[in-house]
């Protein structure tokens, strides 16, 4: 149910939240969606942990609204229909303000009807393949040009790979995003037979004949790229046969999207040094607010506890929208998305997130290399790159574009001047 502020300013608003959180009769209720269990809890178990460090941070300075926030937890242990129940059960059941969650594509799918259906607001942190934009989900995470161009053009570019393998997971994310690249790369001039497209099932542990077949790639001598959209625990097994058959990242370099430091800890990277990931965020990264955070984690979970790419989205997303809920001074939905155009807050890499009104964030574009404690050496940053939902490179894609705050509508083609559709069912 949401919480209507009554207090005539802003000021006195952050008065009362800093004095008499406790004494909100109801607590503001924050949904957090992640498997806790299942092939992606390796993933998303550290997320669920991030919203609660969140949260408890939040509480301390106050709550939001002179209101105590709550997480309501629950685990879709990697069942993606459940997702759907598990958010409508937040939505209905323990009636949250909020949804911060998910991870694949296909579970963010099966939430997003009851989403739209029960006017429901979530805060998406992974990368993705785009070619989505739902006026109930603001996408904190990087759509294709904020990783996987760059990433591609950083082959191209810096390493000469003449040769692709696109290696994924079979679901919407891998396959969306390796069509999108198929069309990049011979647009780049790169010819259709040297690109080698595989996917797997969640959970694949027999690589043996798919990294024999990419060896077998560069048998012509040419420079052969992985671009891997594996995801959870299968990247271990891919990863260790990729060091049993002694392939070094100067021999075939790996970028991956889907591999940060959560994943790498628990893998031997010795044998992993100057593979790549593309991220927007790097726990290397040098700045204070990135320190702080860091040593806030560590001071919670451990030591040995990482932070990563989806962590800092989830950072950025829940300061967006405590500070929409603020100026809002309520947490109905509608009225905290039209306070989400235009919120700015520091990212962790030094420079300002900026949601835009295509419900993506502003953010940098990160290369890492591996090294051998399992952390990234950062080789390039960009500047902020306005998250695109809608692709320039698939044809049927590159008419439209998204703009929920002007033209209210996620949909919008550019050519007839029509809102194609309002919900996601894309």
């Amino acid at each position: 149910m949401a919480r209507l502020f009554t207090t005539p300013t802003l000021a006195a608003a952050g008065l009362v939240a800093a004095t008499s959180a406790m004494a909100c009769d109801d607590p503001v209720k924050v949904g957090v969606l992640h498997s806790l269990s299942g092939t992606m809890a390796i993933s998303e178990t550290t997320l669920k942990d991030t919203m609660e460090l969140l949260i408890e941070e939040q509480n301390a300075k106050g709550g939001v609204l002179g209101c105590e926030i709550e997480a309501v937890v629950v685990d879709p242990a990697s069942d993606w229909p459940l997702f759907a129940e598990k958010a409508r059960e937040l939505l209905t059941v323990s009636e949250v303000d909020v949804i911060f969650g998910s991870w694949t594509s296909v579970s963010r799918k099966s939430a997003l009807p009851v989403l739209e259906e029960l006017n429901g607001l979530m805060f998406y942190p992974v990368q993705y393949e785009g070619e989505e934009s739902s006026k109930n989900v603001f996408y904190t995470g990087a759509a294709p040009n904020q990783q996987a161009i760059p990433a591609t053009d950083y082959f191209l570019e810096e390493l000469g790979v003449e040769k692709f393998a696109l290696l994924g997971t079979d679901y919407v994310y891998p396959r969306t995003t390796n069509n999108i690249l198929e069309s990049y790369l011979k647009d780049k001039g790169i010819a259709e037979e040297d690109i080698f497209v595989n996917y797997t099932p969640f959970g694949h542990s027999d690589w043996a004949t798919i990294v024999a077949d990419v060896v077998a790639l560069g048998a012509d001598g040419k420079q052969v790229g992985v671009i891997s959209t594996i995801n959870g625990d299968a990247n271990i097994g891919f990863y260790k046969e990729l060091a049993a058959a002694g392939i070094s990242a100067d021999d075939i370099p790996v970028v991956a999207f889907s591999v940060g430091e959560e994943e790498l800890s628990g893998l031997d990277t010795s044998n992993l040094v100057g593979h790549l990931a593309a991220w927007n965020y790097f726990q290397s990264a040098e700045s204070e607010a990135n320190d702080a955070w860091v040593a806030a984690w560590k001071a919670k979970m451990g030591e040995d506890r990482v932070t990563n790419d989806p962590m800092e989205a989830h950072y950025i997303g829940f300061n967006m929208w405590i500070n929409a809920v603020t100026e809002a001074g309520t947490t109905d939905v509608d009225a905290v998305r039209e306070a989400m155009y235009g919120q700015e807050f520091p990212n962790l890499t030094g420079g300002t997130a900026v949601m835009l009104p295509n419900h993506h964030l502003a953010k940098p574009v990160l290369i890492g290399e591996i090294t051998a404690d399992g952390q990234f050496d950062i080789i390039s940053q960009t500047e902020e790159v306005p998250g695109d939902a809608w692709t320039d490179f698939l044809p049927e894609s590159a008419v439209l574009t998204s703009d929920w705050k002007e033209l209210g509508c996620g949909m919008y083609n550019t050519e007839t001047n029509t809102c194609v559709q309002l919900t996601s069912n894309y």
